[in-house]
């Protein structure tokens, strides 16, 4: 088989035997040698491609650790409101993509922020003073509730008999009405529910085919989708029938609340049975214990500023038999837990699945973690708990509202990573995309300065909390390749292991702070073959 031969590089590996080197071998879909020129020329052969890479980095291809691929495809066909900083531009962005998109059934934003809707309480009025007509649904940046219009209230069969979903809730105002904002189990089971079933195969084909175009084009190759279903589930499988999917994927089933367990969990099971190629894997099931921080709805320990606080959405009556027969099934638990109380919850339900199962292999993981109560910290290492975290969502810029509703020193250890790693967990980076942008290098850039890849003119926040480049891409990469058990695959540069690697037009680790932030990926290779190249 003949070879192609990378020569004069800077090889990040990821690999502590031999960390550095300037060249690598692949034959077919695997590296056949990392190390010197003239050893890997010898290696390759003399019928060898050789690629001169004319001193540019490479790094191993990113492993997101925690993603939503079909939703961030379909993210990239709504309309973005993000940077949308007051209801007057979210109105018309929303009044734009209407007009863009005359016949759509149904108008649809994402990733609008608490901060820019006046006293951070959206209503359906204010969505239909600019859509009257068509039903709108607007995904909040966090992907935690939905906004609606009085149209898709009418469409979803919401009044204000309409119970509260368990876990959930339909905000209403003083007379008992729906207001139009939709929380937590509200959000996943009413409106994404009716949007997956008005929604074709053909529609979540064309969602895939973009996010898979976007996450080789940023540099990732792998990604660890955190809340598979039937519907996103069965256009990962066409796509890998089709030989389409080019993006790894490594998928968790989500778990609802409120039903049976058991037949959830022994679904997981089978499709983990039957989902085990290198391009689609099923390895474990997601819970979903809280909120989030910036819509008061994670579970705290202490109560919000205003001195509220959220009930979680599992009872750990509930979640600690479903997590011990997860367990006991022998699939990788996730749970998300962004407050501190729902932290420790995952942390009890864990240790509870230890105790009745006894000693096993184990790999389970906590998802974002943005405040930990400093007691607990520890047990995750103690307990070999991943701590799966997203730098991105400590942007800055996305910070303010998420400060005030804490309202005092518990944001000063806001996503704490260098206390997970000090303390001997395993620290896993993502971005949890949509809900925040899916590029990895800025995520990076994050990651090593506390400042914002939106806006890189703020100053830092929390600087003592950045880490090196070195550590960032290792979490980045061969971290969140163990944390999803795929080290054996993916995440390094290492013979053996697939060919999977990017390759940078500058070098990250060079002495200008936002170097991460400027660096763009010249070429994507997945399995020996480029998937993207920036011509």
């Amino acid at each position: 088989m003949r070879a192609t031969l990378y020569s004069n590089g800077r090889l990040f590996t990821g690999d502590p035997e031999w960390p550095s080197a300037e060249a690598l071998v692949v034959r077919g879909e695997r590296i056949d040698y990392v190390g010197d020129n003239a050893t890997a020329r010898a290696r390759a052969g003399a019928d060898a491609l050789e690629l001169d890479l004319a001193g540019r980095t490479v790094l191993p291809g990113f492993v997101d650790g925690h993603a939503h691929v079909v939703m961030a495809g379909e993210a990239q066909l709504k309309a973005h409101l993000t940077d949308a900083a007051s209801l007057a531009e979210i109105q018309r962005r929303v009044a734009a993509w209407a007009e863009a998109n005359p016949d759509a059934p149904r108008v649809l934003g994402r990733g609008w922020l608490f901060s820019a809707v006046p006293d951070g309480k959206p209503t359906r009025t204010m969505l239909d003073d600019v859509v009257p007509d068509r039903p709108v649904y607007l995904d909040a940046n966090d992907y935690h509730s939905v906004w609606v219009n009085t149209a898709a209230l009418t469409e979803l069969g919401i009044t204000r008999d309409t119970p509260d979903p368990a876990g959930g809730r339909i905000v209403r105002d003083a007379a008992g009405e729906p207001t139009g904002h939709l929380e937590e189990t509200a959000a996943i089971n009413i409106v994404w529910s009716f949007l997956a079933k008005v929604s074709s195969d053909a529609d979540r084909d064309r969602a895939l085919d973009a996010a898979t175009h976007a996450y080789l084009s940023s540099g990732v190759t792998t990604a660890v989708d955190m809340a598979l279903d039937e519907h996103n589930l069965a256009a990962l499988a066409r796509a890998e029938r089709d030989d389409r999917l080019d993006l790894r994927v490594i998928g968790h089933w989500l778990i609802h609340p409120g039903v049976d367990h058991g037949p959830q969990i022994e679904r997981a099971a089978e499709l983990a049975r039957e989902h085990r190629s290198e391009r689609l894997r099923v390895t474990g099931v997601k819970f979903i214990v809280d909120g989030v921080i910036d819509g008061c709805t994670a579970t705290m320990l202490k109560s919000y500023a205003d001195g509220s606080n959220a009930d979680p959405i599992w009872s750990l009556d509930a979640l600690a038999p479903a997590v011990a027969a997860a367990d006991a099934a022998g699939l990788q638990v996730a749970l998300h837990a962004i407050g501190d109380g729902a932290v420790r919850m995952a942390l009890d339900a864990l240790e509870h699945a230890a105790t009745v199962n006894g000693p096993r292999p184990r790999r389970h993981r906590i998802e974002h973690l943005e405040y930990v109560d400093p007691d607990d910290v520890p047990r995750l290492a103690e307990l070999g708990v991943t701590a799966s975290m997203q730098p991105v969502h400590a942007d800055p810029a996305i910070r303010e509202n998420w400060a005030a509703m804490l309202g005092d020193d518990r944001a000063e250890r806001g996503f704490a990573w260098p206390e997970f790693s000090s303390s001997g967990a395993r620290l896993a980076f993502g971005t949890d995309a949509p809900t925040a942008p899916h590029p990895p290098l800025p995520n990076m850039y994050i990651a090593t300065t506390r400042k914002s890849a939106l806006d890189p003119g703020s100053p830092a926040l929390q600087p003592h909390l950045a880490i090196s480049a070195p550590d960032a891409l290792l979490h980045g990469t061969a971290d969140s390749a163990w944390a999803c058990r795929a080290e054996d695959v993916v995440g390094r540069l290492r013979a053996g292991l697939l060919a999977d690697f990017v390759v940078l037009d500058r070098d990250p680790f060079d002495s200008s702070a936002d170097t991460l932030l400027r660096a763009r990926v010249l070429r994507t290779v997945v399995g020996g073959r480029t998937v993207h190249r920036d011509r």
